[in-house]
């Protein structure tokens, strides 16, 4: 069972996402007091009195626009509100009830779902102002006095929120899940593949690049297995990282990638690789992921019998720092192979969290260093005296040595690769830990 989930909505800039901030404890959702800051649904995990929530972020809803972004962030709004238990709607007491209100107010009724009514920015301690007692005119029983920068009146307000929730729907379990990254550049399709996988449009898609600002989460189950898609901002090269907005938006993409098991590296058949990719490959590599090359639009590249033969072949050369990371062709529009990127993704999370025991490992050192003499200096040879495994995600060996500045990487390189060819480990990094141990 998924915990309950929890909307947050109201009209642009009337404090949502700091009251969301306040709630589950950490800054995940952009604050700005630019309007339209938060675009699609932020899900973060909240608890109070004991009690797990999931709460839902949205961007602010203007009932009336013809603006396509902001239409969008109403359909979103409007997503987030037909998938919760309970809605909080946060109104804002210095601009008192306004006809957005009215219009927000009654779009909430004909959902049907319990309403909380939040009024932010109460910020001074004492007796209630009068301006309060105008938000029982939305009919939507009694309002709580919320100061979202202070966190007063946030029990009250989650008090409220639980008293709607029946106890079933509360979880006990802890379920396995493989968290994984959509990561590119802007407008390589990230946000369109998930709307693919997830058979509704999670995120909004748009033409217009960096649509997609923040990081946010889909919770899919095929095959039995439990996947959180995380779609992130695209990834743009830092020159034009001018604004705030963006720059928050490349350390979600860096959070996001740091919370995943699996980074699916996203990059345009159209527009071939790309300096950025091996930016985005890198944040990847250096945070140890599993991870898979996703070549999408490959409907919209013309081929011949040749052509993916000759892409991969070049993407091996471009991403020769990662060789161990599978190339798959992809159509996010199309639904071309999503089905194998699927398979491949669980594939690469067994690789990435595979353990080996320390009796194999030494057997392949044994025989890797009967067949290849380790390197001497000055007279002196590395001796490897044994090796183990320390850890997984990734699969990380320690080896103890005599001397560790005998180990060259060259060499490390070469024990890497007998591994690799008895245990596979396609799609993971591999790190090693030098160690002496003194001469013997």
């Amino acid at each position: 069972m998924a915990k309950p989930i929890v909307a947050v909505v109201g009209r642009p800039n009337v404090g949502k996402s700091t009251l969301f901030n306040k709630i589950i404890g950490k800054r995940l959702s952009i604050v700005d007091d630019t309007p339209g800051v938060t675009r699609d649904r932020i899900y973060g995990d909240a608890e109070w009195l004991g009690r797990k929530l999931m709460m839902v972020d949205t961007g602010g809803i203007e009932p009336k626009t013809d603006d396509i972004i902001l239409s969008s962030m109403r359909a979103q709004a409007q997503l987030a509100i037909d998938t919760a238990s309970v809605i909080i709607f946060v109104t804002d007491l210095k601009s008192g009830v306004t006809a957005a209100d009215m219009d927000v107010a009654a779009m909430l009724q004909k959902s049907g779902k319990p309403i909380v009514l939040c009024v932010n920015k109460c910020d001074k301690i004492g007796e209630t102002p009068l301006e309060f007692y105008e938000f029982y005119n939305l009919g939507l029983g009694d309002p709580i006095a919320v100061s979202s920068v202070h966190g007063h009146g946030t029990g009250d307000l989650l008090d409220a929120v639980l008293s709607h929730i029946p106890e079933e729907e509360f979880e006990d379990s802890e379920e396995e899940i493989i968290n994984v990254a959509i990561i590119g550049k802007p407008n390589a399709g990230k946000s369109s593949l998930i709307n693919k996988i997830a058979g509704e449009e999670r995120s909004i898609v748009s033409n217009i690049a960096g649509t997609t600002r923040d990081a946010i989460d889909t919770r899919i189950e095929k095959n039995g297995v439990k996947y959180n898609f995380i779609d992130t901002a695209g990834l743009r090269r830092k020159s034009k990282v001018e604004d705030k907005i963006e720059k928050y938006s490349v350390l979600r993409a860096k959070m996001a990638i740091e919370r995943a098991d699996v980074c699916v590296i996203m990059i345009d058949g159209t527009d071939g690789f790309t300096e950025q990719d091996s930016k985005v490959a890198g944040l990847a590599l250096e945070q140890g992921k599993a991870c898979i090359i996703a070549v999408n639009k490959w409907d919209a590249v013309e081929k011949d019998g040749t052509t993916m033969d000759s892409f991969r072949k070049k993407l091996m050369v471009d991403f020769s720092f990662m060789p161990y990371a599978p190339i798959l062709f992809i159509s996010a529009k199309t639904g071309q192979r999503v089905d194998r990127l699927f398979e491949l993704i669980k594939y690469v999370n067994e690789q990435n969290t595979m353990r080996i025991s320390t009796g194999m490992l030494n057997d392949i050192l044994a025989d890797a260093t009967a067949r290849v003499q380790p390197p001497t200096d000055k007279g002196k040879r590395l001796k490897i005296y044994y090796m183990t495994q320390a850890s997984t995600k990734p699969p990380t060996f320690v080896c103890f040595c005599n001397k560790a500045e005998l180990f060259h990487f060259s060499y490390q390189r070469y024990l890497e690769n007998q591994i690799r060819s008895t245990f596979g480990l396609e799609g993971t990094p591999v790190r090693f830990v030098i160690r002496e141990r003194g001469d013997k």
